[in-house]
């Protein structure tokens, strides 16, 4: 809980909480808790759970798709202040659409970021997130997440810890939203490199971008950028990807 960094003055987004264990250690914090849970029959038990009880001060419930959600009319409609931070253990099968809404795209960030996110994932999802350049974890959901939020594993969490176990290991991860110190001139441009050249990762990084850059050009690009020329998607860095985007940008 601690990861959250949770104060009075703090309002916590949870998705999906569920019968609500996540819940009520939020609660047990100074700040107030916004949920959204998706099943009726959940939203009755906690709503009887934490609305009915003293917590009914510090606890506001949605019932809603997260993912389907009009966030910002929601908020008006309820009249709830913007959370400024997350703390959620989400459903492992929708987690990159998660990611999506609550960081936005390299072509649209959340222009509300949160200040801290903190999830529960799989572990395989972690690794992408917080992979270094070279690895074999290191591809486009790396890059994306790179460039919108620094990224940082807490701990691991064994199956053991669930009951049942699940079948994989998971672990609690943190992002923190910022802009990227050099940003891309032209985002859209950036997101279609790093879509395509992570195509096939097998692949020299100038093959899989030859449709859209002439590969003597680009030959010369990473020449340029101290970049080997038979390099592969994987072995670049966010702050590569930029620079490649920028360079690229001035061809056209």
């Amino acid at each position: 809980m601690s990861a959250g960094e949770l104060t009075a003055a703090d309002h916590v987004l949870e998705i999906g909480p569920g019968q609500g264990v996540l819940t009520q250690r939020l609660l047990e914090t100074p700040a107030k808790v916004l949920a959204v849970e998706i099943d009726r029959d959940l939203c009755l038990q906690l709503s009887e759970t934490f609305i009915a009880s003293m917590a009914s001060s510090q606890f506001r419930l949605i019932e809603s798709d997260f993912l389907k959600l009009d966030f910002d009319q929601a908020l008006l409609d309820f009249e709830l202040a913007r959370p400024n931070k997350v703390v959620a253990n989400i459903p492992y099968y929708i987690t990159a659409p998660i990611l999506e809404k609550l960081l936005g795209t390299i072509r649209a960030p959340n222009p509300h970021p949160y200040s801290n996110i903190v999830l529960l994932v799989q572990k395989e999802i972690s690794d992408r997130l917080c992979a270094l350049p070279g690895t074999r974890a290191n591809g486009a959901l790396t890059i994306r997440a790179h460039y919108l939020a620094e990224c940082e594993e807490i701990c691991p969490v064994p199956p053991t810890a669930f009951k049942p176990p699940p079948k994989v290991d998971s672990a609690v991860i943190r992002l923190r939203p910022r802009a990227f110190p050099t940003f891309a001139q032209n985002p859209a441009r950036l997101s279609q490199l790093v879509k395509v050249g992570f195509s096939q990762k097998r692949k020299m990084l100038r093959n899989n971008l030859q449709s859209l850059v002439d590969r003597d050009a680009l030959t010369a690009i990473l020449e340029s950028l101290s970049l080997n020329p038979q390099i592969r998607a994987e072995g670049l860095g966010v702050a590569d990807w930029v620079a490649l985007s920028n360079a690229v940008d001035t061809l056209t």
